[in-house]
């Protein structure tokens, strides 16, 4: 794990390798130039989850046909290592685990999907404008729970669904957190990560196999492509039944959600969930987008040695531009008073002042309790604890002018200053 004062390596094209896996790898390389290591295959993950849970339906909301078109991709394109094909084919399998085990507890239980969630706050805004620190923040509050790390990694445990699942959880988190520290030590001070925090959401979208996440740690374009020209309305609705289901687990009636995904498809969101207040962060996108690629350089890394920063820099920017473009749009044919807009800026001068606001515009209370907590998050999570992240636009291919050009619009639209 990086410590404070430690600065990330910007040389994305040779990521960092424990030894062990850098044998594993060229093990694995070896079998693949011999035609040993088989392409991943949907029949073979599906009949694997069945024979797992000794369960048949996964439900039928097109999730089959999303995940065969990223199946294709990450064979196609992805180049993974050893490693990274593991940890892909084990994630797609975990998640037609639970395809299996949601079903299962619906038909035991359907008076879940009667479950009302009560307020729901979503955090959005372009990736790496605040909208971690904001969601941790409103997690903060007594009164407010967002989805946890360990529940969007496991959030149908195998052993009873309603009773006993939290240890089962925490280990699983506790699991994959360690492994991401193994795998990329300084992954930490580009994203922390701790179990017991809330996690983007869309990890629980993963489980139809139609979200950003895929590409934000692969090069999948094909998928990418694909995926933008779908209709997500079926997704969020499934994402509204896990969250059911969650809430049944685990009742809560004020909730934080946060992704930046949910700015591609706010107007499906808008739909699915019609009382949402959602609270859109700002930030100069020169600094942004250069984060935002160097995160996933980093997370490219822990699964692939073909590491491309400027193929990562044109994607993203593209891709970025229009979930702006997007955004704006769906925002222009709703009320606006269902929007609240944050600047990174006022966030990080005066982080109490904003929770404050964000809950009075919600309509959640917020005391004495509800300041210390947050002040009290605050004091314990220090800006750059696990080292400071680097980044630079050149890296990834971007120039002040090209990114000026992306996002001029947007900037004057919410008064972005320049960072």
């Amino acid at each position: 794990m990086a410590e404070q004062g430690r600065v990330t390596s910007t040389d994305y094209e040779n990521p960092y390798r424990p030894l062990p896996i850098r044998i594993l790898n060229r093990v694995g390389k070896v079998g693949g130039n011999l035609g040993l290591t088989p392409a991943l295959s949907v029949e073979t993950l599906v009949n694997q989850a069945k024979r797992k849970t000794g369960l048949a339906d996964f439900g039928d909301d097109g999730h089959l046909r999303a995940l065969q078109v990223l199946v294709e991709s990450i064979n196609d394109e992805a180049r993974l290592t050893a490693t990274g094909r593991f940890i892909q084919t084990f994630r797609l399998g975990d998640a037609l685990v639970y395809r299996l085990r949601i079903e299962d507890l619906l038909k035991r239980h359907p008076e879940i999907l009667d479950i009302e969630l009560g307020k729901v706050v979503l955090v959005t805004g372009l990736q790496r404008t605040g909208t971690t620190l904001l969601q941790r923040l409103l997690n903060s509050h007594p009164e407010i729970e967002g989805v946890s790390g360990s529940e969007a990694l496991d959030p149908v445990p195998a052993a009873n669904a309603k009773q006993g699942g939290a240890d089962a959880r925490k280990r699983r988190a506790r699991l994959a957190q360690g492994l991401i520290s193994y795998l990329s030590p300084q992954f930490t001070a580009v994203h922390p990560i701790d179990h017991s925090e809330p996690e983007e959401d869309v990890l629980l979208l993963d489980l139809n196999f139609m979200s950003q996440s895929a590409e934000a740690i692969m090069h999948v374009p094909s998928y990418s492509r694909w995926l933008e020209g779908q209709e997500h309305t079926r997704t969020y609705e499934y994402f509204l039944k896990v969250l059911k289901v969650l809430c049944w687990q685990c009742p809560r009636s004020r909730w934080v959600l946060k992704t930046p995904h949910h700015m591609e498809y706010l107007d499906v969101f808008l739909k699915v969930f019609p009382d949402a207040t959602i609270v859109q962060t700002h930030r100069d996108p020169r600094k942004a987008l250069p984060s935002f690629c160097s995160m996933v350089a980093h997370g490219r890394g822990i699964f692939s040695d073909c590491v491309e920063p400027k193929q990562v820099g044109s994607h993203w920017c593209r891709k970025t531009r229009r979930m702006i473009e997007l955004t704006m749009h769906a925002r222009a044919g709703t009320d606006d008073t269902r929007f609240l807009d944050v600047s990174y800026y006022d966030l990080v001068k005066d982080p109490v002042a904003e929770l404050r606001r964000i809950c009075r515009h919600a309509g959640i209370g917020f005391d004495d309790n509800a300041e210390r907590a947050a002040e009290n998050y605050m004091k314990a999570n220090p800006q750059n604890r696990f080292g400071k992240h680097a980044y630079r636009l050149g890296d990834f291919g971007l120039s002040e002018e090209i990114v000026e050009e992306a996002f001029s619009s947007y900037r004057q639209k919410h008064s972005v200053p320049f960072e």
